[in-house]
C-alpha cells in the first residue's frame, strides 16, 4: 500500500495535470506515473550527469524511451507543461540536466559538450533492463539543440524528434549570417543562464530590475565585461560570445550542424512561430530534411519564442507524432506545413517549403523615398550617416523574448538616418509567403559598416508595422558581392521568412539604414571587435536607385483580388 506521502504526491500531481492539460488544451486518458529522482550517468570522461525518469506506475516490462537534455532544471513550468502531459499518456521519460547545470557535474559550456554527452547518455539508456531500445528525443530552444548534437549521428537510429524553435545552425541565433552580433538575444540569454540556479521566477517571464540591467548593460561600453553587470558574476557563454566572433572562426563549428548528413536522421516533428528568433534556420532545416526524404512536419504560428500557444501546439503535436512511432497510434491526416498567415485568421496548408504559387514581385527603390513597380531613369542618391555614438534604433522583430513581434516604426521613421521608401495604396490584398529577398546598391565612407533592410505594413492612419527585415556586415575581409571602380557595391540579404497578408488600402514600405540597435550590436565604423569597441568613427552611406544601380526589394507574392 502506498505510503501517506506518497499518495499526496499522486494526488496533487493529478490535480496539477488536470490544471496542466485543460491550459494546454489536450485530452485523452491520463494514467497515474512515478518519478525516480537523480538518476546518474557517467560520461567518458568521469562527469556524473544527473535525470529524472518518468515511467507509468503500471510498468511491467521494457518500453521506449522519451530523452529530453535540458540545460535549464529538470523541475518547474518543464516539468509541469511539457514532460507531464507526455508522462500521463504514458510515455516513459528520461530528463537530464546537461553538464554543469542543476547537479550534473562539470563545466556548461553551452554548445561545446552535448554531441559527447548525448552520445554517452543514449548509449548508457539502451544498457537499461527497462529501456526497450528504441529512443526518441523532444525540446524547445537549447533542449532542441541537445538533440540536433546526436540524431543524424546516432547509431542505431532515433526513432522520432520533436525539434521545436530551434535550429542546427545554431550559432545564427547568435551572429547573422552577414556576421552581425545579435546583441540583445546573445546577452539576454546570458543574463538567464547567469542567474538560473539562484532566481526565483522561471525563465523568459518579465522581470522589471532584470530588464533595467540588461538595457543599461547593452547601452554601456565596452561590451565585453557586460556580463558582470546583468549576472553579477562572468558568465562563459558571453566570453565565448565575444571572444569569437563569426563569419571566420571555428570554435563555433562545434555547436552547428547545419552540414549533417540527415540519412540516418529519425521522422521529425518541429514547431516554430514568425517572431522565432530560430525560424529562419529552421525552415531551412525543414527543407533539408524534406530533400533527404525524412518525414516532417512543421507548424509556424505568429508566436514569439515560448508564447503560451506555441507550447501548446509543441505539446499537441508532439503527443500525436510519439504516439505514432512509439506506440503505433494513427497519425492524424494533416499537411507537412502549417502557418497561420498573419493580419488574418487563416493557416494555410502546404506540402513544402517553400510554397508553390507565390511569385516573386520587385519593388525598386527610389528618388524622393517612393517605392515603385520599375526602376528610376534618372535618380540621384539618398544619403544617411550612421552614427555609432547615436546608434540607429529599431524596435520588433524575431527575438528572444520580448519587445520582439510587430511593432510600431513610425517614430523611429523620424530619424535622419533610417530612410523610407513607400509604394502606392493597394487596390487589393497582397500577401506575402516566403522569403523575402534584398538587393541593395551602396557606397559607405568607410570599408566597415551593416545594411539593415526592413520591409513594413503602413495602414491608412499611416502607422507603419514591421513585417520582415535582414542585415548584413560589410568588412574588407567579407565585404559585399561586388564593387564598381566608382566604389558602389551591391549588397545582397536573404530576409526573414514571413507568411503575411498586407490589406488593401495599406501600402508596403522599406527602410533602409546603418544598424539596429539594440537587437544587433553597434559597427564601430572603424573595424573595432563589437566587445572592446569604445567610441568608433560614423559612416555615410549613399544608397542608390537609378537605372544601372536599381536598388530592390522582392517579395514572393499573390494578389487577393477582391469580390
Amino acid at each position: 500500500m502506498p505510503k501517506a506521502p506518497d499518495r499526496a504526491r499522486k494526488v496533487m500531481r493529478r490535480a496539477t495535470g488536470a490544471v496542466a492539460d485543460k491550459l494546454l488544451k489536450v485530452d485523452g486518458p491520463r494514467q497515474d506515473y512515478e518519478i525516480e529522482r537523480d538518476v546518474e550517468v557517467t560520461m567518458p570522461d568521469g562527469v556524473v550527469l544527473l535525470a529524472d525518469r518518468y515511467y507509468p506506475s503500471d510498468a511491467s516490462g521494457p518500453l521506449p524511451v522519451v530523452l529530453v537534455r535540458t540545460p535549464y532544471g529538470r523541475t518547474g513550468l518543464l516539468s509541469t507543461l511539457l514532460l507531464g502531459p507526455l508522462a500521463r499518456r504514458g510515455f516513459q521519460l528520461f530528463v537530464q540536466s546537461t553538464r554543469g547545470t542543476f547537479g550534473s557535474g562539470g563545466q556548461f559550456r553551452p554548445f561545446q559538450t552535448e554531441p559527447e554527452d548525448g552520445a554517452a547518455t543514449l548509449a548508457w539508456l539502451r544498457r537499461q533492463p527497462w529501456c526497450d531500445g528504441r529512443i526518441a528525443s523532444t525540446g524547445p530552444s537549447y533542449l532542441g539543440h541537445t538533440q540536433w548534437a546526436v540524431a543524424p549521428y546516432a547509431d542505431p537510429p532515433l526513432v522520432a524528434a520533436g525539434l521545436h524553435i530551434t535550429a542546427a545552425h545554431i550559432s545564427e541565433a547568435f551572429y547573422t549570417r552577414g556576421g552581425v552580433p545579435g546583441l540583445r538575444n546573445a546577452l539576454t540569454w546570458a543574463a538567464m543562464i547567469g542567474t538560473q540556479e539562484r532566481r526565483w521566477l522561471p525563465p523568459l517571464v518579465p522581470n522589471a530590475p532584470q530588464m533595467l540591467r540588461l538595457r543599461r548593460a547593452m547601452h554601456g561600453l565596452p561590451l565585453q565585461s557586460a556580463d558582470t553587470a546583468v549576472a553579477g558574476a562572468p558568465v562563459q557563454f558571453w566570453r565565448d560570445f565575444t571572444a569569437h566572433e563569426l563569419p571566420g572562426d571555428d570554435f563555433w563549428d562545434a555547436a552547428d550542424h547545419q552540414e549533417a548528413d540527415l540519412s540516418a536522421m529519425p521522422p521529425v516533428n518541429m514547431v516554430t512561430g514568425w517572431w522565432d528568433l530560430f525560424v529562419r534556420s529552421q525552415l531551412h532545416d525543414f527543407a533539408r530534411l524534406q530533400q533527404a526524404g525524412v518525414p516532417a512536419r512543421i507548424t509556424i504560428g505568429p508566436w514569439l519564442h515560448g508564447d503560451p500557444p506555441e507550447v501548446e501546439a509543441i505539446v499537441r503535436t508532439d503527443l500525436e507524432w510519439l504516439g505514432h512511432y512509439l506506440n503505433g497510434e494513427p497519425l492524424p491526416p494533416g499537411p507537412a506545413v502549417r502557418a497561420q498567415l498573419m493580419g488574418t485568421d487563416e493557416w494555410l496548408e502546404f506540402e513544402s517549403w517553400p510554397p508553390p504559387g507565390y511569385a516573386d514581385a520587385t519593388h525598386y527603390l527610389g528618388g524622393g523615398g517612393v517605392l515603385d513597380d520599375a526602376p528610376s531613369q534618372q535618380s540621384a542618391p539618398t544619403r544617411f550617416t550612421y552614427d555609432p555614438a547615436d546608434p540607429t534604433p529599431t524596435v520588433g522583430g524575431p527575438m528572444l523574448s520580448a519587445p520582439g513581434r510587430q511593432s510600431d516604426n513610425t517614430k523611429n521613421e523620424q530619424r535622419g538616418d533610417i530612410l523610407t521608401f513607400t509604394g502606392p495604396v493597394l487596390d487589393d490584398a497582397v500577401d506575402i509567403v516566403g522569403a523575402p529577398t534584398a538587393r541593395i546598391f551602396v557606397r559607405t565612407s568607410t570599408p566597415y559598416a551593416d545594411l539593415f533592410v526592413r520591409v513594413c505594413d503602413v495602414d491608412a492612419e499611416g502607422t507603419s508595422r514591421n513585417v520582415v527585415d535582414g542585415i548584413r556586415r560589410l568588412s574588407p575581409a567579407d565585404g559585399p558581392d561586388s564593387t564598381d571602380d566608382a566604389g558602389v557595391a551591391v549588397v545582397e540579404l536573404e530576409l526573414f521568412p514571413t507568411a503575411y497578408r498586407f490589406a488593401a488600402g495599406h501600402r508596403i514600405r522599406v527602410q533602409v539604414a546603418g544598424g539596429a540597435f539594440p537587437r544587433f550590436a553597434r559597427n564601430f565604423g572603424d573595424g573595432e571587435r563589437f566587445a572592446a569597441g569604445s567610441s568608433g568613427v560614423p559612416v555615410d552611406f549613399e544608397i542608390f536607385h537609378d537605372a544601372a544601380h536599381p536598388s530592390t526589394v522582392t517579395l514572393p507574392s499573390k494578389t487577393r483580388t477582391r469580390g
